[in-house]
């Protein structure tokens, strides 16, 4: 018996970009260039000015594409261009000890787990498929809602809070 339409998955503009993220990679890589290049304009009309400017098409543009939750420490491209916030957990650097023998998220069982996902489509990308297997700091709560574009730019995405140790100290045995 064939699916009614209300039966089937819908399908949005961002779960089909999403299952595309070779193009997503080139956006992105092409998106960060431009970032970096305009860079010494950004600073010199000031980055709180900027971020105004920026921050309600980069939320809306992320959220349609993404369902992005703008932590302000964007990961996309080293995530297979899959929001790891939208796993109902926040984790960050792959997929909690429940994923289902499905594929399924162990608190949402009609959801895909987002870490499976991720890595699928982290397999169809040339240039950023490899970062999935970098280790990535905790989300820092107090850049939620910001660019994660200026945060990039002033370096704000790589900060830690006091107390925390920063990633690139943590030592890791062979």
């Amino acid at each position: 018996m064939p699916l009614s339409t209300d039966d089937r998955p819908r399908t949005t503009i961002g779960s089909w970009l999403r299952d595309r993220p070779r193009w997503l990679e080139r956006a992105y890589r092409l998106t960060h260039r431009l970032f970096v290049r305009l860079h010494p304009l950004i600073r010199r009309l000031g980055y709180g000015r900027v971020e105004r400017w920026l921050l309600p098409g980069e939320d809306l543009g992320k959220k349609i594409v993404f369902d992005c939750r703008m932590c302000g420490q964007c990961i996309l491209h080293s995530t297979g261009m899959t929001c790891p916030m939208t796993c109902p957990k926040n984790l960050r650097n792959g997929p909690c000890g429940g994923v289902r023998a499905n594929g399924h998220c162990e608190v949402k069982p009609e959801m895909m787990c987002v870490w499976v996902e991720a890595y699928e489509r982290s397999q169809k990308m040339a240039t950023y498929g490899d970062e999935m297997m970098l280790l990535q700091p905790p989300v820092n709560r107090r850049l939620q809602g910001s660019s994660a574009w200026i945060n990039m730019l002033t370096g704000e995405d790589k900060e830690v809070p006091a107390g925390w140790v920063g990633i690139e100290k943590i030592e890791i045995g062979d």
